[in-house]
């Protein structure tokens, strides 16, 4: 038996728990919506055999009209995953938490296309073919070249321009072309605490900065810009990037991930070859840390971390959270008051943390009344349409 949390999940606070099949939510239309369009996806990107595919069929219809059932083989999380469940076998996925849920449905898919198995399918990536495609687009060489555009700008503002490629990421529209002096999505900043992240940086440097990394390919890249720029400049003395330790939802970056993203830098040629380069060295002298932990695919918050992991962040300058997911980790997947102290939630947390996240679910924190009660006139589904993002920082 491991030594991660045993419970469910999420914060202390009172506030409901997202369920993922209430009728209207946001939570729901993942399973009944979404997974139905990935397990196609997943199917159509392998020559999975019929054992494969009649599994992958079994998991998704389960998960819409079923009950949940616990782990088939005896993986090594197997008897986690047998204590996490314990309150919820037997009962239909819409009544799960939905942060249990999610985790439980990517673990049942890897079980599903034979990750864990002995077979021709163990540790095959069931996502990797859609990693490796957007790595390779031309979207991404695109981006790849705008970082020349940010080698004469002031250090201050490039450092700006790469913390705000990395916070919105994925979003087809920006990444890197978000060049210095770019404020082309200020509107959809919801809070914008840049100054306290710096703060907090500038303040004890040789401490290191934490970065708790969420989407690989696309998003990973500014990521990993970003960490370049505070390690040249010397903000930080070193930097530590969390992975996960095997696949998990749709596009969690993986050590094979960090080393397909190090190889397309290098390969770029121009300011991101040369920044591939440094991140490349970075890793071989400890500079750049890559690390990672079973808890990191678990269904439960940050507040849950066990006792090595939290000894981890102990100590360190600060540590980012970024995307949606870690987010829901880090204040709890609830449907809290939306003006709610990001401070007060997240308290337990070893080190000053910051959260860089695009917003693409129900869950948030720290936003004024008056800001939520204007975003809510506008009848849109700010909440969960990826629109909208924030930089908060706890110090």
């Amino acid at each position: 038996m491991s030594s991660l949390g045993r419970g469910a999940g999420g914060s202390d606070d009172e506030a409901p728990v997202i369920l993922a099949g209430a009728p209207d939510t946001f939570a729901r239309s993942v399973f009944h919506d979404r997974h139905p369009k990935l397990i196609e996806r997943v199917v159509e990107a392998h020559p999975y055999g019929e054992r494969e595919r009649a599994a992958l069929r079994a998991l998704l219809a389960e998960t819409l009209h079923g009950t949940v059932e616990p782990l088939r083989t005896a993986a090594l999380d197997a008897e986690d995953w047998a204590w996490w469940g314990e309150p919820w076998w037997g009962r239909t996925w819409g009544e799960l938490p939905f942060l249990w849920a999610e985790s439980y449905f990517y673990r049942r898919l890897l079980e599903a296309t034979g990750y864990f198995g002995p077979g021709i399918w163990a540790g095959i990536d069931p996502f990797g073919p859609t990693k490796a495609a957007e790595l390779d687009s031309a979207a991404v060489t695109a981006e790849l070249a705008a970082l020349d555009e940010l080698a004469d700008a002031p250090e201050a503002a490039a450092r700006d321009a790469l913390l705000l490629s990395a916070l919105w990421g994925n979003q087809a529209d920006l990444g890197f072309q978000l060049v210095a002096g770019s404020d082309t999505r200020s509107d959809g900043l919801l809070v914008d605490d840049r100054r306290e992240l710096w703060a907090a940086l500038t303040a004890a440097p040789a401490a290191g900065l934490h970065l708790i990394a969420d989407n690989a390919g696309r998003e990973l890249l500014p990521d990993l810009a970003l960490l370049d720029h505070l390690l040249t400049s010397g903000t930080v003395a070193t930097a530590t990037v969390w992975l996960k330790p095997q696949p998990y939802f749709t596009s969690d970056a993986t050590m094979s991930d960090l080393l397909a993203a190090l190889r397309r830098l290098r390969a770029a040629g121009g300011a991101a070859g040369r920044l591939g380069d440094r991140l490349w060295q970075a890793q071989c002298n400890g500079a750049l840390t890559a690390r990672t932990h079973e808890f990191f695919c678990a269904p439960l918050g940050f507040d849950e971390m066990p006792n090595d992991l939290r000894a981890a962040f102990d100590g360190a300058a600060l540590t980012v959270c970024k995307g949606d997911l870690n987010y829901r980790r880090l204040v709890g997947d609830r449907y809290l008051p939306p003006t709610t102290l990001f401070a007060d939630l997240v308290g337990y947390f070893p080190s000053p943390v910051a959260a860089l996240r695009t917003l693409k679910s129900d869950v948030i924190a720290g936003l004024s009344a008056d800001r939520v009660a204007a975003l809510d006139a506008t009848g849109q589904p700010w909440r969960s349409n990826g629109e909208h993002a924030l930089i908060q920082c706890a110090r």
